[in-house]
């Protein structure tokens, strides 16, 4: 293996050893992720989601993920029959959410290679769709509401839903991207991580439209960066780490906009100056300050993945 896979990994070992923030958090996750079906005999959004997300992106970039740290959450994420039957508590599980959440796994396992039919994405991908407002929008939250790590909010959510409908390839499933798209397109950012979905979501698309989204968007999360190089979820509020990583993973899409690239070197310093000495990141939660598992494991996946996003813009080793 080339060294430089090694140090992206965290392969070296002795004097030599280098381990990278990635790697810090690609080995907690590996951990964590399969450890909650196995204690708790059930599946989360917070583990078997938006984390695993982040160990299948580190797994497809070199990174060394355990294969016993995936095994679970694929079995799970591909048999979306399966979900309703999920033995959470009831009380603390929003099962529009929880089918976003699986279904983006199991969209970052098929685009891996864990998950090789497509079948099962179709199948997730209707049952999200069942989930779709008349409007157009995937509401998870009252209108309104800042998003979490793992409750997303309603632009977040609704940018999250498409990316799951879209790789099923399911004509069928047309009408409802065209209504998420157009809602996402007229949506107002009110807060970081709804700029973040926006501009997530205006993708590449070179038609006016998109192009304003952008526009938009970036400006709202250049304004909105804090003093210490991070994001709040809004302007003028103490930065966040997931508000950081969502503004993160939206603004390295458009690295090549004149300033964007200060941004992002600043956002992932701060970033990794957050992250905890296990690998993980406190838990973003609203209002700031809470004590979460859900939200801290759902929050070191959204770093995680704005750390891999970002990697060729941070400190080398």
């Amino acid at each position: 293996m080339p060294v430089v896979a090694l140090l992206a990994s965290g392969c070296i070992t002795g004097s030599d050893r280098v381990i990278t923030p990635e790697a810090r958090a690609v080995r907690y996750l590996s951990l964590e992720v399969p450890a909650w079906p196995r204690e708790n005999r059930c599946f989360s959004c917070h583990n078997n989601g938006d984390a695993a997300r982040a160990l299948y992106e580190a797994d497809r970039l070199g990174f060394r993920v355990p294969r016993e740290a995936l095994a679970t959450t694929t079995r799970w994420a591909a048999a979306p029959a399966r979900w309703d039957d999920n033995k959470g508590d009831p009380a603390f599980s929003d099962k529009r959410v929880a089918n976003i959440q699986f279904a983006a796994a199991l969209v970052a396992a098929f685009e891996t290679g864990h998950v090789r039919k497509i079948e099962p994405l179709r199948e997730a991908a209707r049952r999200v769709t069942a989930d779709q407002h008349a409007d157009g929008s995937w509401p998870v939250s009252p209108p309104g509401t800042v998003g979490s790590p793992a409750t997303y909010g309603n632009a977040l959510a609704t940018f999250m839903a498409l990316r799951s409908l879209k790789p099923a390839g399911d004509a069928q499933l047309l009408p409802a991207i065209a209504r998420g798209e157009q809602w996402l397109r007229s949506a107002v950012a009110h807060s970081v991580p709804d700029a973040a979905a926006l501009l997530l979501a205006s993708g590449d698309g070179t038609d006016e439209g998109a192009v304003a989204v952008r526009e938009r968007s970036v400006s709202f999360l250049r304004r909105a960066q804090t003093s210490d190089g991070g994001w709040g979820p809004y302007p003028d509020t103490p930065s966040e780490a997931f508000d950081t990583a969502i503004a993160l993973i939206a603004l390295v899409k458009c690295r090549e906009v004149p300033g964007v690239k200060e941004l992002v070197r600043r956002g992932r310093a701060r970033l990794v100056a957050m992250q905890d000495s296990d690998g993980g990141w406190p838990a973003t939660t609203r209002p700031t300050g809470g004590e979460s598992y859900a939200q801290r494991i759902s929050t070191t996946g959204w770093a995680t993945l704005a750390l891999l996003a970002t990697r060729d813009l941070g400190e080398r080793p």
